[in-house]
């Protein structure tokens, strides 16, 4: 399902980044306008696919620290 997820967000943020460039009306700032669109949610999709891919796939095994050691009581004294 993440690279499923990722491709169909991908997706989306192009659609996004399409329709704010076809949206944004003529002017003396239309370059600067539709390059700072294009370019936040660029930033945003990458934002997210880093984040979401690192939760995904941790480098490191997360430990609990909350739980109580572990107590052998393999022998009970009489």
């Amino acid at each position: 399902m993440g690279f499923l997820t990722i491709i169909i967000l991908l997706a989306v943020a192009i659609g996004v980044a399409a329709g704010g460039y076809v949206s944004v009306p003529k002017g003396e700032n239309q370059v600067v306008i539709r390059t700072s669109l294009m370019l936040a949610v660029a930033c945003c999709w990458l934002m997210w696919a880093i984040t979401y891919l690192a939760q995904l796939h941790p480098l490191i095994k997360p430990i609990r620290s909350d739980l109580r050691p572990i107590q052998d009581h393999s022998f009970a004294p009489l």
